[in-house]
């Protein structure tokens, strides 16, 4: 990870994918770049290293609440299924072989000191449930009072962050607090089906 206020020049070029609440990316180009930007939400970007495949998610809560677990289904704006997601791309993309992967987290900042540190929850969630999968996160930019955008190259490994001022993480407050009041609504799976 590198902490730069100047985007270095490999991060200029080639095509750049957003990862916004809820997606995971994961791809082997050299050229790609994920991008997405945090406030308390937290981004794991995992790579293979020997195959060179790697991913980023971008969850908003550790956990789903029970009633809109039961509602809704998994959803990969929560933590557990989001991680879960990540981590089984890369492998089946990649070597397939867990101790080949490297992860890096960024995210889970307070950047609204009116509601609850759902920052804190979202780092400690995920460094439990690395914990408890048998990972260490190679490198990390988390809590802190800031938004962030995270820069991540899969094929390379290579990640940039830019710590964003009070005014862009009062706007992710925003749109975080936004989305966060949503309802997922994953469609029932077809059941019955007809051919003629």
């Amino acid at each position: 990870m590198t902490l730069v206020n100047a985007l270095p020049p490999e991060f200029d070029r080639g095509v750049v994918t957003t990862v916004h609440q809820g997606d995971c990316h994961v791809s082997n180009a050299v050229d790609l770049t994920l991008s997405t930007v945090l406030g308390s939400c937290i981004s794991a970007c995992v790579r293979d290293t020997v195959a060179n495949v790697g991913g980023m998610n971008h969850f908003l809560l550790a956990e789903q609440s029970g009633a809109a677990k039961d509602r809704y289904g998994a959803s990969a704006r929560y933590g557990a299924f989001a991680m879960e997601q990540l981590i089984n791309k890369v492998l089946s993309q990649g070597s397939g072989r867990k101790s080949n992967l490297e992860i890096k987290v960024f995210g889970g900042g307070k950047i609204n000191a009116a509601l609850d540190d759902v920052g804190r929850k979202n780092i400690d969630f995920v460094h439990e449930f690395l914990a408890a999968e048998g990972y260490v996160s190679v490198s990390e930019d988390v809590g802190g009072t800031y938004a962030r955008r995270v820069l991540f190259k899969p094929h390379s490994g290579r990640a940039f962050v830019k710590r964003l001022d009070n005014a862009s993480g009062a706007n992710v407050a925003r749109e975080e607090i936004a989305l966060a009041k949503r309802h997922v609504i994953i469609p029932a799976p077809i059941t019955d089906i007809e051919l003629f």
